[in-house]
């Protein structure tokens, strides 16, 4: 079990950095909305992997928590986009 913990997190590790980078490099802002709600699934699935390894159920909060945060986090920021993507088509000032 501990060579499938182990490689679970290192893929888990490597989307994250992956993700971080198109995060900081965008190149839109619908790029960096679509990486924050990536980050926030693999951290969620991080958590997952190692509360089922250690078998803790004390973390499914944190889990819940996380996962409504990013949820809020992505649907937020995609409406303000949205909407000023909306004005520019207006000719308003963004």
């Amino acid at each position: 079990m501990s060579i499938v913990y182990d490689a679970a997190l290192a893929l888990l590790g490597a989307a994250f950095l992956l993700t971080a980078v198109r995060l900081v490099r965008g190149p839109s802002t619908f790029d960096r909305i679509m990486a924050l709600d990536v980050l926030a699934v693999l951290l969620v699935s991080g958590i997952a992997v190692h509360t089922a390894v250690h078998k803790e159920s004390a973390n499914a909060t944190i889990l819940v928590v996380i996962a409504l945060m990013g949820f809020v986090g992505s649907v937020s920021a995609a409406h303000l986009a949205a909407a000023r993507a909306e004005r520019r088509e207006r000719g308003e000032r963004a």
